[in-house]
């Protein structure tokens, strides 16, 4: 075996492409035919869209299990483990698991070149063929045309949001970064859509390759009640006309992420289970509106790394009651519309904790974020890192106070760093 440890291939994988993205599939796709992963038994679903898409992989593979099906999950990135791209019924794969795998796409690869994502691609196929399972449920990566998850052909192609995010790679147009989303839909495959403002290429390149439609505020409608305490959801079943679901308790997960992997699970010809509230209700994501309770106080941790994401979670502290201060804490890459990330985030905010991610070269510094507020009139505090910034906010805040941290996988990551060295503190 070329190395002998998860963290050595790991290592290699980062230096042995010349660039770390490099969209295109032809590389991917020839290494991937060699070892014969282009056509699975396997059902494939596969989840593109701007915001949204762990949701909704989450949600589809929690009601798979739920019914006693075989189901690989890929996602990315991770926050602590590389393992957490890859599970199993629910269950992370092993590090041997992965170096087998990776040793299987090096001995198959040849002369050719892949990247770190195009890597880890491979081997959640290649583990999923290995372990025989029922259901492969794939997070694309970047866009979606493009993506090394779009290699394989999807049953049931889920768009869970279309918005401005990776301008440098998809375009600064929502037409185009629709038509690249909308890239892996196929023909005679259904292909839907939760976003009801997606542009109007999503649905036409659907209709372009002659998939069937499932569109938002179309067929597939869902709506929350006043109080945003529950929803309700109906869509189109393969045995009737409509299925429809009242009093769903309103999850933690984005609404219409839900909506779709609903929908997607109903369209594989399943019977939605007798106890579906209850799965609803279970389903949490690490850093995916996630909260957690320290003392009296409530901590919301949200990547909210673009504009769209910062606007859902500024919507959702909006519509809940508070009874003290609501504190943030960014950290963000300096690629992101910082601006519009604040602008929408401003409203709900009553205290700014800015922090620098000494280790990102990616990342903004604290001062430029806190030039970014001054912008909007409104000035921020500057901490050497998150760390450094919950020691400090842990001693401000007050009974009632809540906190949102927020703006990329890094942020969050310290984070849950620090709130787990805090809990084994208290042990």
């Amino acid at each position: 075996m070329r190395f002998s440890s998860l963290d050595q291939w790991l290592q290699w994988q980062e230096s042995l492409h010349s660039a770390a993205i490099d969209m295109g599939l032809s590389r991917v796709q020839a290494v991937a035919a060699s070892m014969g992963l282009l056509q699975p038994d396997a059902k494939v679903i596969t989840v593109a869209g701007t915001n949204g898409k762990g949701s909704c992989v989450a949600t589809l593979e929690a009601l798979l299990l739920a019914d006693g099906s075989s189901v690989g999950a890929f996602t990315s990135p991770h926050f602590h483990r590389y393992n957490e791209r890859i599970r199993i019924n629910g269950a992370e794969v092993s590090d041997d698991l992965l170096c087998e795998s990776f040793q299987r796409i090096d001995d198959a690869r040849g002369d050719v070149t892949l990247t770190y994502f195009e890597f880890g691609t491979l081997a959640a196929l290649d583990i999923f063929q290995q372990q025989g399972l029922q259901y492969m449920v794939l997070e694309v990566g970047l866009g979606g045309r493009l993506d090394a998850v779009n290699i394989l052909d999807a049953d049931i192609a889920v768009v869970t949001s279309i918005a401005l995010d990776h301008e440098d790679w998809l375009g600064s147009d929502l037409k185009q970064i629709g038509r690249e989303k909308a890239g892996i839909f196929r023909a005679d495959k259904w292909a839907i859509c939760a976003d009801q403002k997606a542009p109007i290429s999503v649905h036409e390149q659907a209709d372009i390759v002659g998939a069937r439609w499932v569109g938002m505020g179309e067929s597939l409608n869902v709506s929350v009640d006043a109080d945003h305490d529950f929803w309700r959801w109906s869509g189109p079943s393969l045995d009737c006309d409509r299925l429809c679901l009242e009093q769903l308790p309103l999850p933690s997960l984005p609404v219409n992420s839900v909506a779709a992997a609903l929908q997607a699970y109903v369209l594989l010809d399943k019977a939605l289970p007798e106890d579906v509230n209850t799965i609803i209700r279970g389903l949490s994501l690490p850093g995916r509106s996630q909260r957690i309770v320290y003392g009296e106080v409530t901590f919301i941790l949200d990547v909210a790394h673009n504009p769209a994401a910062a606007l859902f979670q500024a919507d959702r502290l909006n519509t809940e009651a508070v009874q003290g201060k609501t504190h943030c804490v960014a950290a963000i890459m300096a690629d992101k519309q910082r601006a519009e990330i604040f602008q929408s985030l401003i409203p709900v905010i009553n205290h700014w904790h800015l922090c620098q991610l000494p280790t990102i070269a990616r990342a903004a510094s604290a001062s430029q974020l806190q030039s970014d507020l001054k912008g909007f009139g409104v000035d921020g505090e500057i901490y050497e890192s998150v760390e450094s910034c919950l020691q400090s906010i842990i001693d401000i805040v007050e009974p009632g106070d809540r906190v949102l941290i927020m703006g990329s996988f890094f942020t969050i990551a310290e984070a849950l760093t620090f709130f787990d060295a805090m809990t084994e503190k208290r042990r």
